[in-house]
């Protein structure tokens, strides 16, 4: 069975196709992306959804060469019907509704931040046991509990990712300014106070933002030492509340994921960090730690597989959907412990 997938949520429009065999396991084809970006400033959504729309057709093409397969091959198709920019999510959606109209071909509208959690399940092998996922845009502490990825802490303000990107626009690096700052941070020699700010199981960047932006006006720091503090402060933050959670609910393997986890300080940290706790520390190739569609083919997959699909003819888009409105009732395991139960859980910051 071939599945494709289409991630549209924000800057990225990409398209992924994966074989899965009779046990469920799967095999990439093709994982082609392309991304808007600017030279200064940030992301602008209907600029982005038009980025998308040029593209979309150029991205499924070279999919369907390095898959090398036919377009009459595919069998299900799964786009990110939440959360994201309604302008971006739009284009996948009629995309999708497009292609599977043409092929006659069911149709799977899938959680992004969702997918995110389950690629990780799915490329560590299927294990279970692995359910600590970080991310890059949308910070939240999850648990899977009674059928549900439950949030127990989340950011106060804005995500991890946003918060980069936020600064990076500030002092001029444009978008995405996330790899420009791991770079200047490898500059940075010295570490300058700024706000540290958790609370319980909660974090804020806001504040840790505007302090920065203080500073870089203020020319008294250099820009590569305020990036190598905004490092070193904000990940101190994430891999506290990451621990805790770990203590909290018995845990002892962290699985990175997400855009802001391919930043080699942020795996040191949480590496160093498990070793202390003699807990294990998993991370997945880049490719599938940013935006990418194999995870949306992925969950949509699991989800067709559980009797769940859209009507092709009334598909929709859900920008503001929370991780903890969908039912996950492609997980048949549930344990009916409380214990067990928070012990399935996760975190993630996205």
């Amino acid at each position: 069975m071939i599945i494709l997938g289409i991630e549209s949520t924000a800057h990225t429009f990409g398209i992924g196709l994966i074989k899965a065999n009779s046990k469920g396991r799967i095999k990439v084809l093709s994982n082609v992306r392309e991304m808007y970006t600017t030279k200064k400033g940030g992301i602008i959504p209907f600029e982005a959804g038009k980025h998308h729309k040029k593209l979309c057709k150029k991205v499924y093409d070279k999919a369907l060469r390095e898959a090398e397969i036919s377009e009459k091959e595919i069998s299900l198709i799964a786009y990110s019907s939440s959360p994201g920019l309604p302008p971006c999510l739009i284009v996948g959606r009629d995309f999708a509704q497009e292609l599977a109209l043409k092929l006659k071909v069911p149709l799977v509208g899938v959680n992004h931040c969702i997918a995110h959690l389950e690629i990780g399940r799915s490329l560590k092998n299927g294990l279970d046991k692995i359910q600590r996922e970080i991310f890059g845009a949308n910070t939240q502490i999850i648990v899977f509990i009674n059928g549900k990825y439950r949030i127990f802490g989340e950011t106060l303000d804005m995500g991890i990712g946003n918060f980069i990107d936020s600064f990076g626009r500030y002092i001029g690096l444009g978008f995405p300014a996330g790899p420009k700052i791991e770079k200047l941070a490898l500059k940075g020699k010295n570490l300058i106070k700024l706000p540290y700010l958790v609370k319980g199981m909660d974090v804020a960047f806001s504040g840790l933002l505007t302090n920065l932006k203080q500073k870089s006006d203020s020319k008294k720091f250099r820009i590569d030492d305020l990036c190598f503090s905004l490092q070193e402060t904000a990940f101190a933050m994430l891999i506290e509340t990451a621990e805790r959670a770990m203590a909290h609910t018995g845990k002892k393997e962290l699985l990175l994921g997400g855009g802001v986890a391919c930043n080699k300080r942020l795996q040191q940290m949480a590496k160093i960090m498990c070793k202390e706790r003699k807990a294990k520390c998993f991370v997945l190739p880049n490719e599938f730690n940013v935006d990418n569609a194999i995870m949306i083919a992925d969950l949509g997959l699991k989800m067709f597989k559980a009797g769940i699909k859209s009507n092709v003819k009334k598909v929709d888009i859900y920008p503001y959907q929370r991780t903890d409105d969908i039912k996950v009732l492609w997980r048949s395991q549930i344990s009916r412990s409380a214990t067990s139960q928070l012990r399935g859980g996760g975190v993630t910051w996205r």
